[in-house]
């Protein structure tokens, strides 16, 4: 097969190419505007094919010019077309792929508005007709924590049934804390400035939650096809800005002033206020959930980007924690519901350990204060940037057997009308 990548604007898309693919042709066509964006894509490509160890091998022919995507379409030089970049237009390159006959894996956020979800179900169809995949990149299903807590979910001796939950204390919560300010593939990352800008990026309702709302559809639900039009309910949803100074601003763009886009955000204090914070309380086939976001500019010491989640059974809570006690490493625990037998629950747990290390060899149990953690061997952490790798080998592993799981296209639907309706709420 071979990749062509279409308007790399962020450092996912060379992520995709950090790793090499055994049924992937080295050469790759790309189509972009020429500038800064493409510069920063072409330089991580570089750095990749020269690393001393596991060095990739990639060619790119370069396709630049306004007409970049008529080009791209009349070209046809590829089989799997990657695309993760400005959000502004994603909607229209994902339309414009699928009816060109690329198969497409499209980074998050698919849309970020009403409007693009109707988008988005065209572009479904579209595939559909056509005979190709189409399919958005879900990093967060290959973190070993959260594989875990889905595996744990699923044995009814140790967690019972997902509890429906409430409004006042839900039965899924999950929450995520990013920075602005972080490093990639060992270096400093450079923000474009319309990542700042939520018209083109998107808010933070629509653009990270789409991980956490696709999580607890994963875990809660998993292979179950879902109905957006009668699943979902929205409760409530409301957002908040981070507040940018003008130096931190130019830190991590490498621009002296914001952009005239940028001014209608720049309050009278002279920091730029973007609405990257977001949460969302919903119901999904009766059950109870909420998920959180947070933007901050820099993380603390020793920490980065952050997961925090709990699902609540009758039996025991399966916690995922990643704060300063846990050395900014994410965490599971199983912590039995008040009032629990513990001595026939560690019983319960000794019968099912075996039937999750048969999935996750070398997974072990450690016993804690509020009940158990969940320990998995250091070569099950590999990061985040290795889950980007993972997520292509399995789509590509799709495209070769032609389908995508039954259950995966209508529950991209549900977690885009998730996200687009809470952004609609919240803005109201």
């Amino acid at each position: 097969m071979k990749l062509v990548i279409l308007d790399p604007g962020h450092f996912h898309a060379a992520l995709v190419q950090k790793n090499r693919y055994a049924n992937v042709d080295d050469t790759v066509h790309v189509y972009a505007t020429a500038g800064p964006d493409l510069d920063d894509y072409l330089q991580k490509i570089a750095a990749y094919n020269a690393r001393p160890t596991d060095p990739t091998r990639w060619r790119l022919l370069v396709h630049t010019g306004p007409d970049f995507l008529e080009r791209f379409v009349a070209d046809r030089s590829g089989d799997v077309a990657v695309i993760s970049g400005n959000n502004l237009r994603k909607t229209e390159y994902l339309a414009r792929a699928v009816e060109a006959g690329f198969h497409t894996l499209a980074d998050k956020p698919m849309v970020i508005d009403p409007a693009g979800f109707d988008a988005l179900i065209d572009a479904f169809a579209a595939a559909r007709e056509r005979g190709v995949l189409l399919y958005d990149i879900m990093t967060e299903r290959h973190e070993i924590t959260t594989m875990l807590q889905k595996e744990f979910s699923t044995l009814l001796e140790v967690f019972g049934g997902l509890v429906q939950g409430t409004e006042a204390h839900p039965a899924v919560t999950k929450e995520s804390v990013h920075h602005f300010c972080k490093q990639v593939s060992g270096v400093p990352v450079k923000r474009p400035a319309w990542f700042f800008d939520t018209a083109q990026q998107g808010e933070g309702l629509v653009d990270i939650t789409t991980h956490l709302v696709d999580l607890v559809q994963w875990e809660c639900f998993p292979e179950q096809v879902l109905d957006y039009r009668s699943d979902i309910r929205i409760v409530s949803a409301r957002r908040w800005p981070t507040e940018i100074t003008p130096a931190q601003f130019a830190q991590v763009t490498q621009l002296d002033e914001f952009p005239a886009f940028l001014r209608k955000d720049v309050q009278a204090s002279g920091c730029l206020h973007t609405y990257a914070n977001g949460e969302i309380e919903y119901a999904i086939k009766g059950v109870h959930a909420k998920v959180s976001v947070r933007w901050n500019f820099e993380a603390p010491a020793g920490a980065g980007d952050t997961h925090s989640s709990v699902m609540r059974g009758s039996k025991a809570n399966l916690v995922i924690r990643q704060g300063r006690e846990e050395a900014y490493r994410p965490t599971l625990a199983i912590e039995p519901v008040d009032g629990a037998d513990l001595k026939a629950f560690a019983g319960a747990l000794e019968r099912a350990l075996p039937g999750v290390q048969a999935k996750y060899p070398g997974a072990a149990l450690e016993r804690s204060r509020s009940g158990w953690e969940v320990i998995a061997p250091a070569s099950y952490h590999v990061g985040h940037e290795a889950h980007f790798g993972q997520v292509t080998e399995q789509f590509l592993r799709y495209v070769t057997e032609g389908a995508l799981p039954a259950w995966e296209v209508p529950n991209m639907l549900a977690k885009y009308y998730t996200t687009t309706q809470a952004l609609a709420l919240a803005t109201r």
